[in-house]
């Protein structure tokens, strides 16, 4: 049975290994800080020489895994083997090497810890070789965070790391990054150089240090177009234009769509309190209640209209149906169409 990740971290943490952690999906993050913790923690920095081996899928096949896996460690109490980008062992498909890895996670060696770092894809569920696993090593699914738990993610995250951060700039973050959580955590790391002591940060923080502009950014653009202020609108939708490199349609386009999806949940829950609405549909109270007035400047038969203008939009954006559109003349069309 798959095991969260966070859950795995606080029992190495707390130095609990496994022999066998078998880490998949399309997230990388999670299971490059587990591969990592484990490289870095598991045996003493002195030991690494002899009794700590990194190989990568593409370079390797299941025999020399095994080969490695079932070695006792050189004047040490374990050793760690390490498969990085394992989704691209070349025989990890064939039955062979699936009988070879099955028999071991069967019968693991205990003083080896094997990690297969199994990253963007996901074994087939059915299959012997997944039941085997899941049944017989520390199987982490690592998968993407849904847009509407970003804000939540953000506001844990800096727990963790013993910081704050108010959830309005947790908001404002995650709308402005987007849940590729490297890049968040990359940013963030950044930001966090310039503080020494545990913080609370605010949006003011997040626009001086990470250089996302407080006024002229995603977010901005859609809480303009939710009170329909064309003026606001428009000046942002100017800024973006200014700055294209720093404000790519298609990731827009796909933060407008789910906007107006969370519209349409709330029309079809017609008399939620805001605190159901905020349940609904992923956000904190206070934000639901900016959608909840959204959703009455938006009724369902708009909303649905929109969702046509995105489709349109991004399809022009592509080269279809364009003609001798700019990518400027395309967005300032589809917010001329919400507004109006």
């Amino acid at each position: 049975m798959a095991q969260s990740p966070q859950v795995v971290l606080k029992e190495l943490k707390e130095k609990k290994f496994a022999p066998i952690y078998f880490l998949e999906g399309d997230e990388p993050f999670y299971i490059d800080q587990i591969t990592e913790f484990i490289e870095k923690n598991a045996i003493a920095e002195h030991e690494r020489g002899f009794n700590q081996v990194v190989l990568y899928g593409k370079d390797s096949n299941m025999g020399l895994i095994i080969n490695n896996a079932r070695k006792f460690p050189m004047m040490a109490e374990r050793q760690v083997v390490i498969i990085k980008e394992a989704q691209s062992l070349p025989d990890l498909g064939k039955e062979e090497a699936q009988k070879l890895l099955i028999s071991y996670a069967q019968n693991p060696l205990p003083s080896t810890i094997l990690v297969f770092a199994h990253k963007y894809k996901k074994l087939d569920k059915r299959t012997a070789l997944s039941k085997e696993l899941q049944k017989n090593t520390v199987y982490v699914t690592s998968d993407k965070i849904p847009d509407y738990k970003l804000t939540e993610w953000v506001l844990q995250y800096f727990k963790d790391i013993s910081h704050d951060i108010e959830p309005r700039a947790a908001q404002f973050l995650a709308d402005a990054i987007g849940n590729n959580l490297e890049v968040m955590t990359n940013e963030v790391g950044k930001m966090l150089i310039n503080f020494q002591e545990p913080t609370k940060f605010t949006i003011a923080d997040i626009s001086k240090y990470i250089g996302i502009n407080k006024d002229y950014n995603n977010f901005e653009l859609l809480k303009a177009i939710g009170v329909r202020d064309a003026v606001k609108s428009n000046q942002i939708i100017h800024y973006f234009i200014q700055n294209p490199k720093s404000h790519p349609l298609i990731p827009l386009f796909a933060l407008m769509y789910n906007y107006f999806s969370k519209l349409a949940l709330i029309h079809q829950a017609r008399g939620a309190s805001e605190d159901q609405v905020a349940a609904l549909i992923g956000v904190p109270r206070f934000v639901a209640k900016e959608y909840l007035q959204s959703a009455r400047n938006y009724k369902l038969g708009k909303v649905i209209d929109v969702f046509t203008y995105i489709k349109e939009a991004d399809l022009r954006s592509k080269g279809v149906d364009s003609g001798s559109m700019t990518d400027a003349e395309i967005l300032r069309e589809l917010v001329y169409k919400i507004l109006h």
